[in-house]
């Protein structure tokens, strides 16, 4: 909210005013209001292996982060590149291997991931769009600049969030928020129907879509339920789905319905026990067969985790020079990959000062953040790296930077990273908004909501607006 010589910067400057007027019992009752709202809307999400409950109100903070036009502007032209490239490295890496003959990235690095399959080699993909969804994790480097800190291509989830956390913080700053200028994000339903309904436009006037949930024990059930709703598709888990000569129906009262486009929340091992885990009891036996013969479209496409790879990420500079002809208009963090025998020396002597994860985790688990460990703790961790150096990847400390939060009736600086949203279909799209995520514990660095974090609502300002009282 300030600069470096205390002067609150000119897009807080509305916020910060309504604040200095609003005591502190007065904050307080606001940010109660919030927490009813949620807890009446049923926004949940759930941690695994909690013993108090199953599902959870998501901690979220009173007050808004602000981005103006011109940060945004470039966020949003630097989202469009990297997701493009990657879109297009996915087809590659899926065709012909073009960038593999090249060694631009390393062959075994990418056939060699646990999220590469092999059985999507060759398989149409309309528009070339396998990440329909993506979420990529930005944060601000010292300089003031954005960079990503990872990419989200599989099944990203958060948005439900940014929404409702909209709805919230126009209820609780409600003069503030109509004067600011702010960018709406309440059409993010109808950009993503209409960019899953562009996967078949071309063979299927009006297809049919829904929503494949795990079911109400995911952490993201309730995203999954909101967004069906807001679109007006249907809820569906594995079990509601059956195969048919290679097309997929969907079980309604009225008999079967055929399915067209699948927007899946379910990870690819499960989506399809005759291809993948034959344990699942999540997906629907014979679905790849019916995405293979082109009578289904599943989004995101299955594999496409290959691309979020935390040691793929090293290249993706590489990767956007090589199809675009361009430098990366978001930068990457330093990345040491641990499957080089020069890195994983320099990153075993220097666990205390790093953050290591595990390549195909996420959620904050499979990491270890050096500062905030024990010498045992990074000892134990060594050994599982020295065991399996190609599963981890490690980072410089980064310390996130800080948005004010309501903490305890005080207004005080917590960690935060980003979450914008990229839709991708016949067209990409960047919604206008994002989830940005908060370390509520004091001096922590994780964000994640499985990992005690919580989220607030992210304003972005309209290109020549200024907040105004």
């Amino acid at each position: 909210m300030s600069d470096a010589c205390g002067a609150v910067r000119p897009h807080f400057a509305a916020l910060a005013q309504r604040l200095a007027a609003l005591s502190g019992a007065e904050l307080a009752e606001r940010q109660r209001t919030l927490e009813r709202f949620f807890l009446l809307q049923g926004i949940t999400f759930t941690v695994y292996g909690a013993e108090s409950s199953t599902e959870r109100i998501i901690p979220t903070d009173l007050l808004p982060r602000i981005i103006p036009a011109h940060e945004w502007s470039r966020i949003e032209q630097g989202l469009t590149q990297r997701l493009r490239a990657l879109n297009m490295f996915l087809a590659d890496i899926y065709g012909e291997q073009q960038i593999l003959m090249d060694g631009v990235v390393p062959r075994e690095l990418v056939l060699c991931a646990p999220s590469y399959r092999r059985e999507m080699q060759n398989i149409f993909v309309p528009h070339q769009a396998y990440a329909n969804v993506c979420g990529s994790d930005l944060i601000r480097q010292p300089d003031g600049a954005f960079a990503v800190l990872e990419d989200n291509l599989r099944v990203p989830s958060g948005v439900s969030y940014m929404l409702a956390n909209r709805e919230a913080s126009k209820r609780t700053f409600p003069g503030t928020f109509r004067g600011a200028g702010v960018r709406s994000i309440e059409r993010y339903p109808d950009l993503l129907l209409a960019t899953l309904k562009s996967m078949a436009a071309d063979w299927r006037p009006n297809p049919q879509v829904v929503v494949l949930t795990p079911g109400v024990y995911n952490s993201a059930y309730y995203e999954h339920a909101y967004l069906a709703r807001q679109m007006g598709v249907p809820l569906v888990e594995g079990r509601d789905l059956v195969a048919h000569e290679n097309m997929i129906y969907m079980r309604t009262t009225t008999g079967l319905r055929r399915v067209d486009i699948i927007y899946r929340r379910v990870d690819d091992d499960f989506i399809d026990p005759l291809t993948f885990r034959r344990d699942s009891s999540l997906g629907v036996a014979g679905l790849f067969n019916a995405y293979r013969a082109g009578n289904v479209v599943i989004c995101n496409a299955p594999g496409t985790g290959v691309a979020d790879d935390k040691a793929v990420y090293a290249y993706v500079p590489e990767i956007i020079r090589y199809y675009l002809g361009e430098d990366a208009i978001l930068p990457n963090i330093d990345t040491y990959l641990c499957r080089e025998p020069a890195q994983l020396s320099h990153v075993l002597a220097n666990l205390d000062k790093l953050v290591v994860k595990a390549v195909g985790a996420s959620g904050g688990y499979g990491m270890l953040v050096g500062p905030h460990s024990t010498r045992a703790e990074r000892a134990a961790f060594a050994e599982v790296v020295r065991a399996n150096p190609d599963n981890y990847i490690a980072q410089p400390t980064i310390n996130l930077s800080t948005a004010p939060c309501l903490i305890d009736g005080e207004i005080d600086a917590r960690h935060v990273d980003l979450r914008p949203f990229i839709l991708s279909g016949d067209k990409i799209v960047v919604t206008p908004g994002a989830l940005t995520r908060v370390a509520l514990r004091k001096g922590s660095l994780v964000v994640n909501s499985s990992q005690g974090g919580g989220s607030k609502d992210t304003w972005v300002l309209a290109d020549g607006q200024e907040p105004r009282p």
